[in-house]
């Protein structure tokens, strides 16, 4: 059942997204550019909600900011939870539909489409892997849906 911004705001919790977009049985993945904790590692783009900021107004504004590009949002996919800086934080991922493939990468140096079982094997950022059950079901029972 997926959260709401509104229930998670309440609740105190900080809160990241992901957006993930697919293309058939494989997923829209960044890699970041080096320095910093995240330095060279891939994930699905997206962030930290700022406070007050709904989870879609949250992707809409990373993926302008890390990909300049607008996109479309769909259904949440699911959350998991993660530590950071000594606090937990509860990602969720939603759906992201691109009207056109031409990106603009400002925090990426390269961008891919990959398979779950080729994302399991690449330096990726640890919060989005715990997203990687969810999605391996939902890929297996939605064959043909993307």
């Amino acid at each position: 059942m997926p959260l709401t911004s509104s229930g998670d705001a309440a609740s105190g919790t900080l809160r990241s997204v992901a957006g993930i977009a697919f293309n058939g049985d494989k997923l829209f993945i960044a890699r970041r550019e080096s320095g910093g904790a995240m330095g060279g590692r891939w994930e699905f783009p997206g962030g930290k909600v700022e406070k007050g900021e709904s989870d879609t107004a949250a992707l809409l504004r990373e993926f302008q900011e890390e990909l300049g590009i607008s996109v479309g949002v769909g259904e949440h996919l699911g959350s998991a939870s993660f530590e950071h800086k000594g606090g937990t934080r509860l990602l969720n991922a939603y759906e992201v539909f691109f009207p056109k493939m031409e990106f603009t990468l400002f925090v990426h140096h390269e961008w891919k489409w990959a398979s779950l079982d080729e994302i399991e094997t690449l330096d990726f950022a640890g919060s989005d892997l715990k997203l990687l059950p969810g999605l391996r079901s939902r890929l297996g029972n939605s064959k043909g849906k993307h």
